[in-house]
């Protein structure tokens, strides 16, 4: 791929990876008014409802990261993304009109399907960038992914003004449009030489898990990788509760506080990730980074007052130097033609399970420690779970790259 048309296809990944955040984030804010506007305005009933939408999205990228992963290796990256993009407009079509609940799970159901495209975004990346490029890259769709996600709640508020159903109505045209659009300027990247056939038993949790165990660095990696995803979940699922109960933040102080954290890791992960690679090395990364998130959530589950928890965040900021070092060193350890299955096991097993087991262990944690272990005084339990799980991380890291890969594993 000629360098102007890499640039131009990477330009593309980034955005799509935007608008697919962008578009999820627009409905947050609306998604639960509308489940307890199907329950009658009931908000009990409403919240059970939520929290079923929420596992179920989930597990469907648990289970459907694997297939598009496979999918992308056999008929290429470019098919699989653009049917993403234009599956999961036309799926918040279905949502933006559906007339009951029924339907409205059916289409979260589906957009949980079309949605893991993050992974073959990634694929995409691990064709077209040099090795000791790709860590710089990969930080690059992490300000892609946060990007979208700090805008899209913002303007589904906005539009949720004219009506519950806009939204969904707005997130449908920025899909579809992104899907045209890539129709006519993203080339493919991978080679048909390059290609692997499609395997049932490889498209699949369990074939992702045997791809990971195939290799034991690229295992430990992934061990670490699951630890650290886990802990970066303690913050989403426990952030608003936490500040509000022990700070007591309002909405407007809770609202500038996330815009604050997502500044400063979009600086780092957008401005530093490559400079920071370039003097530590991928491996001194990630450990830096994991360290640094290991800090900064002691210090959130630690700190006494609200101006000592933002003193967390700067420092958090640089744990945005894990995923894309972690990425960037199991792409190392699988063939080229196994990338997509690669991203898929990674949506999967890291980011998919994660999602489903992290609000119940940080809520449940949050829950007990201003509960029954009131008199503990550790209401920041989640954040000190999360440290201890990176510092957990960094270990299984850094016993996974102590010692040189095979040089098959490094050539791509």
């Amino acid at each position: 791929m000629a360098r102007g048309h890499g640039r131009a296809a990477f330009a593309f990944i980034f955005v799509t990876v935007v608008i697919d955040m962008l578009a999820l984030g627009v409905i947050v804010p609306v998604l639960p008014k509308l489940i307890v506007a199907f329950r009658g305005g009931d908000t009990a009933s409403g919240a059970t409802y939520v929290g079923i939408f929420g596992t179920v999205f989930a597990a469907m990228q648990f289970l459907f990261s694997p297939v598009l992963g496979s999918l992308s290796d056999q008929y290429g990256r470019r098919r699989v993304i653009l049917l993403s993009c234009a599956g999961l407009g036309l799926d918040y079509l279905l949502m933006a009109s559906a007339p009951s609940l029924w339907w409205l799970f059916v289409g979260r159901v589906i957009s949980g399907i079309t949605s893991s495209t993050y992974g073959t975004a990634s694929a995409y990346i691990a064709d077209v960038t040099p090795p000791e490029q790709r860590a710089a890259k990969f930080g690059m769709l992490g300000v892609a992914f946060g990007v979208g996600f700090i805008i899209g709640p913002s303007v589904g508020g906005l539009l949720a003004g004219i009506s519950l159903r806009a939204p969904f109505w707005g997130a449908a045209l920025l899909c579809l449009a992104n899907a045209a659009y890539g129709y006519f300027v993203l080339p493919e990247s991978l080679p048909e030489d390059r290609r692997s056939p499609f395997r049932w038993t490889s498209a699949n949790p369990a074939g992702a898990l045997a791809l990971l165990r195939s290799h034991p660095q690229l295992f430990a990696l992934a061990v670490a990788g699951f630890l650290s995803m886990l802990a970066h979940d303690a913050a989403p699922s426990t952030f608003v509760l936490y500040t509000s109960w022990r700070y007591g933040w309002n909405e407007r102080t809770i609202g500038l506080v996330l815009a604050l954290v997502g500044v400063t890791s979009m600086i780092v992960q957008g401005g530093l990730v490559g400079r920071i690679v370039s003097a530590l090395g991928e491996k001194g990364a990630l450990a830096f980074g994991l360290l640094c998130g290991a800090v900064g959530n002691a210090v959130f589950g630690l700190a006494p007052t609200g101006t000592g928890f933002l003193i967390g965040i700067p420092i958090t900021a640089f744990y945005g130097l894990a995923n894309p070092a972690l990425q960037s060193l199991m792409t190392r350890r699988v063939s080229a033609d196994e990338q997509g299955r690669l991203q898929g096991a990674v949506g999967s097993l890291l980011m998919g399970m994660t999602s489903m087991l992290a609000p119940v262990l940080f809520t449940q944690a949050f829950a007990a420690a201003i509960g029954p272990y009131l008199g503990w005084g550790i209401p920041g339990a989640p954040f000190l779970i999360a440290a201890l799980l990176l510092v957990g991380a960094a270990v299984v890291a850094f016993r996974a790259v102590a010692h040189p890969s095979p040089a098959t594993a490094e050539v791509q």
